[in-house]
């Protein structure tokens, strides 16, 4: 069954899929998956069994880092003759650490029109999950892998006091925790893994402890992990002295 978008012909629109458990999908963001004229994803394998699970047939076309300095002028040419192109990544929210923005920042060069379909993403959920604070964060991405990189990570960590957010390849979470057991080992941090997924878990606590909860395990799965802010010292206040003091019975006589 088709759908009409109420969309304005020639929309580049980015929506969000689920992070694991499909019924995150939103309503809205299949309806637009259906009017598309075409979808653009990073492995057309994932979206199309994802596509199959909502009963949606649609053509897709392959939009990644490898390969998006290429397509994007041909799909941008697609979307100036008034055809309505519909941007998702593996999982989650596009245009967040896949290459989403680079076609993003193309269209607003030539004035196309954007929308955007909200929805899942494993960043907020480890973030509120974690414990820590959540009036002022940053998300960095990737945890760098050079060591130069990491050691000015943890230097700008030592005196963060924003929550930090950071993805962490699963086969490298042992070797990140023992950076932080070497540089920030009092840190507290939150390794959020599985978001929304069957096994879904978050384990709290210092590097060492973490590493004492994952070291001969095989991880697997999504890992987000959260770092805790320096936590602001108070000066100490000065001693107070005592008030004189009163009788309740008056002075002695």
């Amino acid at each position: 069954m088709s759908v009409k978008s109420d969309l304005p012909p020639g929309t580049l629109t980015l929506v969000s899929t689920p992070i694991g458990n499909l019924g995150d999908m939103p309503p809205r963001g299949l309806e637009v998956l259906e009017a598309a004229d075409t979808i653009l994803a990073e492995d057309t394998r994932h979206t199309g069994r994802l596509l199959h699970h909502f009963g949606i047939r649609k053509k897709m076309t392959s939009y990644h880092d490898f390969n998006k300095e290429r397509v994007t002028p041909s799909l941008i040419e697609l979307l100036k003759a008034g055809r309505n192109i519909a941007l998702v990544s593996d999982a989650g929210t596009p245009g967040i650490s896949d290459p989403g923005f680079y076609i993003v920042r193309a269209a607003i060069r030539e004035g196309i029109p954007l929308s955007v379909v909200p929805g899942a993403n494993a960043i907020l959920p480890a973030l509120i999950l974690s414990g820590f604070g959540t009036d002022t964060f940053c998300f960095e991405g990737f945890f760098p892998r050079k060591k130069g990189d990491t050691g000015r990570v943890f230097e700008w960590l030592a005196g963060e006091r924003r929550t930090a957010v950071f993805f962490v390849s699963p086969h490298r979470l042992l070797k990140v925790l023992a950076g932080f057991q070497e540089n920030l080992p009092d840190r507290p941090l939150a390794i959020a893994r599985e978001m929304t997924k069957i096994h879904e878990e978050v384990n709290r606590g210092v590097a060492s402890e973490l590493i004492d909860r994952y070291a001969g395990r095989k991880v697997r799965g999504e890992i987000v992990l959260v770092v805790s802010g320096q936590i602001r010292k108070s000066k100490p206040e000065p001693d107070k002295k005592e008030p004189p003091h009163r009788s309740r019975t008056g002075p002695e006589s």
